[in-house]
């Protein structure tokens, strides 16, 4: 492709509607410093100096959507507290549209605190519920689902499944069969609780472990043939029609009906691998959504993953640096 090529397909971003629907959460760091042990337990105290507040989860990916300018809604269920409170106002800063954001009374918001010393995590506390939503929610999560689809018309629906309770089996069949009422692409980032309940999903997008451990494989070599043999193995249970395995340092892997590919990474300076699953779902589905080239939307999605990892903690793709290295390799 040409320069020109990749700024139009860029530009064409902000015109693509996507929904992003599962488990949101508030990712808290707290940073202090050590100066001496309690006396009253072996442990250290972290005398706090500040406090961040971040997006996470679900609204990870939003969040990258919303880096790159496309029009992005959030849609799933929190509890009735303070986190929800500022965690809609953490996306609604980031142009992400939460109007389908639902509260419920019998839930609480994730909320991961991280507590940091010399930019060494000392300790994580977890406050969250993570049994599947009750009948209820789920009925109100549906039809504020199809009352999305119905008033946005979005190009594609993301599942983004974290295990937290609100991709129940019943939720995640719902909703595939109203996307493809619809005429809405569904993609998929999946976690081992529900791995095999996206029958039907257009882009299924695990990385290599989930896929090894959902089929319980012991596969020695990444090579095509073997990737080709799990695709297959993956299609006779999902019946879905593109596989998009991320292969970590080895790069991503697809399979449609038509080509397969492993497409290597490409050389960077690693400094943190989270948040580049969500990254990796996020422009997939946007190219993808743009474009309909399964090869232009791995190509590119590679990239974006490894751009994040040189970043330090969870970070967005930087639209910028993304369209200048899409210059550059893809050319």
């Amino acid at each position: 492709m040409t320069v020109t090529d990749f700024e139009q397909l860029f530009a064409q971003f902000e015109n693509i509607k996507i929904g992003v629907i599962g488990d949101v959460m508030l990712d808290t760091y707290w940073w202090g410093h050590v100066d001496r042990i309690s006396p009253e337990a072996p442990v250290p105290i972290v005398a706090l100096d500040k406090k961040e507040q971040r997006i996470g989860g679900a609204g990870n990916v939003a969040l990258n959507l919303a880096s790159l300018r496309a029009k992005v809604s959030i849609i799933s269920v929190m509890g009735n507290d303070d986190e929800a409170i500022a965690l809609k106002n953490l996306c609604e800063q980031q142009n992400i549209d939460t109007r389908y954001l639902l509260q419920s009374y019998k839930r609480i918001t994730t909320n991961k605190s991280r507590i940091i010393s010399r930019n060494q995590q000392m300790m994580r506390l977890d406050a969250e519920i993570t049994k599947d939503l009750d009948a209820a929610d789920e009925a109100a999560l549906l039809k504020t689902v199809e009352q999305y689809i119905q008033q946005e018309q979005p190009r594609v629906v993301i599942f983004e499944d974290y295990n937290k309770g609100v991709l129940t089996a019943s939720v995640i069949k719902e909703v595939i069969a109203l996307c493809k009422k619809y005429g809405v692409l569904t993609t998929v980032d999946p976690k081992r609780k529900n791995f095999f309940a996206y029958n039907g999903v257009d882009i299924f997008k695990p990385n290599l472990k989930e896929v090894k451990d959902g089929l319980n494989l012991l596969v020695e070599e990444v090579n095509l043939p073997a990737l080709n043999d799990i695709h297959l193995k993956l299609q006779q249970q999902l019946h879905h029609h593109i596989s998009f395995i991320t292969l970590s340092e080895k790069g991503v892997f697809f399979q449609n009906s038509d080509s397969s590919r492993i497409i290597p990474s490409h050389l960077r300076n690693i400094a943190d691998v989270s948040g580049a699953g969500d990254t990796v779902i996020a422009v997939a589905s946007l190219i993808y959504a743009t474009t309909g080239s399964v090869n232009l939307m791995a190509e590119v999605a590679n990239i974006a993953g490894g751009l994040v990892c040189e970043e330090v903690g969870t970070a967005a793709i930087n639209r910028d640096r993304l369209l200048q290295e899409c210059r550059i390799l893809l050319n």
